[in-house]
C-alpha cells in the first residue's frame, strides 16, 4: 500500500516524538519472520515498554534528525524494525535479544545509545543494564553500605567484651 505525503508526514512525526524521548534504540533486520511473530514481537515490545514500528528507511532518516539517534542514518539499509526504548535503556536492546533466541529472523544491525553508535555484537552490553527498579536498588545498597559498616564499626567493642566474659565462663565452668 502506498503511502500519501499526508500519511508519510504523520509517520515522520510520530517516530521523531518517540525518537526525541526514547532513552535507546535498536534496528534489526526482520526478513523472514511470519505474521504471529511479528505480532508476538509487537505484543513482548508493548508489555516491556518499547516503541516498535516498521517503518521505511527514508522516512526514519527524517525522523531521527535532530534527535540523539542521528547518528544512526547512514547505517539504515535494507528491511529494518526500529525499536525504541521509552522506559529505561536496555529494554529494546533486551526485547530483540531475547526474541532473536527463539527466532533466528530477528538479526540486530543497528545499535545507538547516547548519540553514539554501537557495534550489533555489542547488544548483550546494552541489554544487560538495569532497569529503573535495579538501578535504584544498586544505588540505594552503595548509600547503604557505609553506614552498615559504621554501624557494626561502633557496635564491635561491645560484642568483642560480650565474646570475652563469656569464653572465660566458660573456661572457668570447664575447669570447675
Amino acid at each position: 500500500m502506498a503511502l500519501n505525503l499526508e500519511d508519510k508526514k504523520s509517520i515522520v512525526a510520530e517516530v521523531s516524538t518517540i525518537a526525541a524521548s526514547a532513552h535507546s534504540a535498536v534496528a534489526a533486520e526482520y526478513r523472514g519472520l511470519t505474521v504471529d511473530e511479528m505480532t508476538e514481537l509487537r505484543a513482548k515490545a508493548r508489555n516491556e515498554g518499547v516503541y516498535l514500528r516498521v517503518v521505511k528507511n527514508s522516512l526514519v532518516k527524517r525522523a531521527v534528525d535532530g534527535t540523539e539517534f542521528e547518528c544512526m542514518q547512514d547505517s539504515l539499509v535494507g528491511p529494518l524494525i526500529m525499536a525504541f526504548s521509552q522506559e529505561d535503556p536496555g529494554a529494546a536492546a533486551r526485547l530483540v535479544k531475547d526474541f532473536s533466541k527463539e527466532h533466528d529472523k530477528l538479526i540486530a544491525k543497528i545499535i545507538a545509545i547516547g548519540g553514539e553508535v554501537l557495534p550489533a555484537e555489542q547488544i548483550d552490553r546494552l541489554a544487560k543494564l538495569p532497569n529503573r527498579e535495579q538501578a535504584l536498588s544498586l544505588l540505594m545498597a552503595v548509600m547503604k553500605a557505609p553506614i552498615e559498616k559504621f554501624v557494626r564499626t561502633m557496635n564491635e567493642p561491645h560484642a568483642k567484651l560480650v565474646r570475652t566474659v563469656a569464653a572465660v565462663r566458660d573456661q572457668k565452668q570447664a575447669s570447675a
